[in-house]
């Protein structure tokens, strides 16, 4: 008989709506709670909030302590943590310390953190975990599926490796989250500002350990990690779907995080971000609307390009639904794993369970 989990979905924004329909899509998962932060969306059925236009029979509150008392075996947290750091981390340490596993898509650092942040940002919910004997899975499309399972299978049919590199190759015009589009990235702002995302050390903290564990699952001894950027201007005022980008602001954005070994970089993570598709074409260009792109060199060479495309035609609605069903698929193997934090080295292989209609 298959076992049934019970999850409580925290968050109902671009990933957590699809999560909730993630859940609902698996027959061993059993939606029994969902957190938000909005006083407006309390009391409302989690299936309209997901926009499933239909009720689930399970109500959003904001009351963590009713949530925890529900005693689920597993909560997905997709809250954003990239504004709020240290506040997601509390919440994850408290839903732990709980005896409640948990999957969740960020704080990202904490998909492999190991020589990426100080040990103090890892100890506190390792701890909180163990003690507790639960676990703590991190993870999401990027970083995550599309270059860690992903590029590691690939090199399982190789002879030599000379370089890995991973790559995500997407047009973000259609991504609707203002604050990381034009705070976080920068565009819309002038091109010789700095945003925070090309802040010194802020790239390798966010995708460093994306580096890092490619460099584990291969046994590869890194020297170091380096940072690369560059950037483009819009060649006239368009509209996205975060707002107005005006001629002349920051509209494309090329930068690589390396692992160098050697003098060389032999683990690469690159991204290539446009929101318009003319920008910068001498720049790597998708395959299709937009994919994640793993290319080993060496003997032989692989380059292998996964295309996303959702049910409304959009490659970013694929992407943030890849990011919730990587952590909700991912939920037998969680909660049947090791106490601590896992990472996808410690996971077996994650399928589609029970998903073929």
């Amino acid at each position: 008989m298959t076992k049934t989990y019970r999850v409580v979905a925290w968050s109902t924004g671009n990933v957590g709506r699809h999560a909730i329909a993630g859940i609902d899509a698996r027959p061993d998962l059993e939606l029994v709670g969902l957190w938000v932060s909005n006083p407006d969306k309390v009391g409302k059925d989690a299936g309209r909030l997901a926009g499933l236009g239909r009720d689930l029979g399970v109500v959003a509150t904001e009351d963590v302590d009713a949530l925890l008392a529900l005693e689920p075996d597993v909560v997905v947290h997709t809250a954003m943590a990239d504004n709020r750091l240290m506040e997601a981390l509390e919440d994850i340490q408290r839903i732990l310390r709980a005896g409640i596993n948990v999957v969740s898509s960020g704080p990202v650092f904490l998909q492999y953190p190991f020589g990426v942040v100080d040990d103090s940002m890892i100890e506190p919910v390792q701890t909180a975990a163990a003690e507790a004997g639960v676990s703590l899975f991190v993870n999401g499309v990027d970083p995550g599926f599309a270059n860690d399972a992903l590029a590691l299978v690939l090199t399982g049919v190789s002879e030599r490796i000379d370089e890995v590199r991973v790559s995500e190759v997407l047009n973000y015009a259609t991504y609707n989250q203002p604050m990381i589009i034009f705070d976080v990235m920068g565009f819309g702002r002038p091109i010789d500002e700095v945003p925070m995302i090309l802040q010194p050390r802020v790239l390798t903290m966010a995708w460093g350990s994306v580096v890092r564990q490619l460099a584990a699952g291969l046994d590869v001894e890194l020297d170091s990690v380096e940072e690369w950027y560059e950037r483009k201007p819009a060649l006239e005022t368009f509209e996205v779907d975060s707002g107005t980008i005006e001629k002349g602001t920051a509209a494309a954005l090329h930068f690589e995080v390396r692992g160098i070994r050697n003098g060389k970089a032999c683990i690469v993570l690159e991204h290539v971000t446009r929101l318009h598709d003319d920008l910068a074409p001498e720049w790597p260009q998708p395959a299709g609307a937009g994919c994640y792109r793993v290319q080993v060199s060496g003997e032989p060479d692989y380059t292998l390009d996964l295309q996303l495309l959702g049910s409304d035609g959009d490659h970013n609605t694929a992407g943030l639904k890849a990011t919730a069903m990587r952590l909700v698929n991912s939920i037998p193997a969680v909660v049947e794993g090791a106490p601590g934090l896992l990472t996808a080295l410690d996971l077996p292989p994650v399928y589609g369970r029970g998903l073929v209609t």
